[in-house]
């Protein structure tokens, strides 16, 4: 008798109210609100809780940034009078207190739901008949099941791939690399290119096309493209990869392109995507994807198999742990707590990349605004300056922020910036746009000064 046919008549070991298949953000969210209306809910995970943004994603990669902020700072100390030597880097401390802290993360998350009466099941779960969820032998059933998986990085087909790293394997370096490449455009190469290069890696940056971020507003993209190349990062453009080699002996990587050849490189990074984890039996119970494997929804997060649903990175939008977050506390009141049209807005997301210097976006970009309104029914406010901190330094660093509104009112539609501080200065200014905002509602506030955020109240 086949394995698959004694797993489909395996019985039933426990049913719940609310069976969660995930332990990332989405998912400890959705699972801890819905326990709290008294629903008898299990979450299950195969890995560490907290899912990408809390092991490899969002959190040890702002504690690095900020590292690579401190090397930052050391060069302009002199200027601001204080006799510091950029010297002695040592890795190892900050990956060891990096990784202790996500330790302890996953120990709270642990507490947490225990705290919540929510029953942790460890292993990798499966779909069987029956809207049964599988899980190292073991068969669960519930009244109601979210699918919150995530994602994980998209693997390289070429040869010789595998002697590269993906943004995963980038927490699991012992050391600096001496000489990096890093393959891709998007964010999260633009985010390892900029902490690697600035802790002192030698690091090119290969993208396909003339600049990063090609999904951001141009001057975004255009103005994430020169910094890179204003700290020092090797740009190689409309370049990609064909082969991979790795001596046995000195462990270096030589690179085939069809720019020619890279020698002598001690970590190749991988940083071209991210596919969903959706691998998960979902054809046992009719759960449709779309062509690029991502679980299709509806607006309250509903699959199009009854009672199952999905949320966060594995439904491939808004990939953001915030989104995935606020969409699962919703689901959760609108399934147990009686609110039957509560669901998640997903218009107007607040964006952060930690870039040198960091970027803060929300809203549309000036081609989608153009595209949507027409560019004559625009008005675009434009500003470009120095903040202050860097009056006295010899390094120099613009910051440059956009307003795109939509006439006759001057809607605030879209709001751009990249510079030292534009990470902490977007939240406020996400709500008052989520609000909708007008460029005259911009100009009655009273500036704060000295500061970079009055030029979004003083432009003109």
């Amino acid at each position: 008798m086949s394995a698959r046919f004694l797993s489909r008549m395996a019985p039933v070991v426990k049913h719940f109210d609310f069976l969660v298949i995930g332990g990332g953000s989405g998912g400890l969210a959705c699972a801890r609100r819905a326990a709290e209306f008294g629903v008898k809910a299990a979450i299950v995970e195969h890995g560490r809780l907290g899912g990408t943004c809390v092991n490899v994603g969002c959190v040890p990669k702002k504690i690095m940034f900020n590292t690579a902020v401190h090397a930052e700072y050391i060069h302009d100390h002199k200027d601001y009078g204080f006799d510091v030597e950029y010297k002695n880097f040592d890795w190892s401390v900050i990956k060891k207190t990096r990784d202790d802290y996500i330790k302890r993360l996953n120990g709270i998350y642990q507490r947490n739901l225990d705290g919540s009466k929510v029953e942790t099941i460890l292993g990798d779960a499966k779909f069987t008949e029956g809207n049964c969820v599988e899980v190292e032998g073991q068969k669960y059933s519930a009244e109601h099941i979210l699918i919150a998986t995530g994602g994980r990085p998209t693997p390289v087909n070429i040869p010789g791939a595998e002697h590269g790293i993906d943004s995963d394997g980038f927490f699991e370096l012992e050391s600096l690399p001496k000489k990096t490449v890093v393959v891709g455009a998007g964010y999260i190469a633009v985010e390892l290119a900029g902490i690697l290069k600035t802790l002192g890696s030698d690091v090119s940056l290969m993208i396909r096309y003339d600049k990063v971020l090609r999904n951001f507003d141009d001057m975004i993209s255009t103005a994430v493209t020169d910094e890179l190349e204003n700290i020092g990062v090797n740009l190689l453009r409309r370049t990609q990869t064909q082969s991979v080699t790795k001596d046995a002996n000195s462990g270096l990587m030589t690179l085939e392109t069809n720019s020619g050849t890279i020698p002598d490189v001690s970590c190749l990074l991988w940083a071209i995507g991210r596919v969903p984890n959706a691998e998960i039996g979902l054809d046992e119970v009719g759960v449709e994807l779309d062509g690029k494997g991502n679980i299709k929804v509806d607006e309250f997060q509903n699959t199009s198999a009854k009672n199952i649903y999905a949320l966060g990175d594995v439904c491939g939008k808004a990939l953001l742990t915030p989104v995935a977050i606020a969409a699962g506390r919703k689901l959760a009141h609108r399934l147990f707590d009686n609110k039957p049209t509560w669901r998640l807005d997903y218009e107007n997301i607040p964006t952060v990349v930690f870039s040198h210097p960091p970027v803060g976006t929300i809203g549309m970009t000036e081609a989608e605004a153009a595209a949507k309104y027409g560019a004559e029914n625009l008005k675009i406010y434009k500003s470009s300056f120095t903040p202050m901190y860097y009056a006295v330094t010899e390094r120099k660093v613009k910051c440059h922020m956009k307003l795109i509104c939509a006439l006759p009112e001057e809607k605030v539609v879209g709001l751009h910036m990249i510079g030292q501080g534009c990470d902490e200065m977007l939240q406020g200014f996400s709500v008052a746009i989520k609000m909708g905002a007008t460029k005259k509602d911009f100009d009655s506030a009273v500036a704060i000064h000295p500061t970079s955020s009055e030029e979004l109240v003083t432009m003109r």
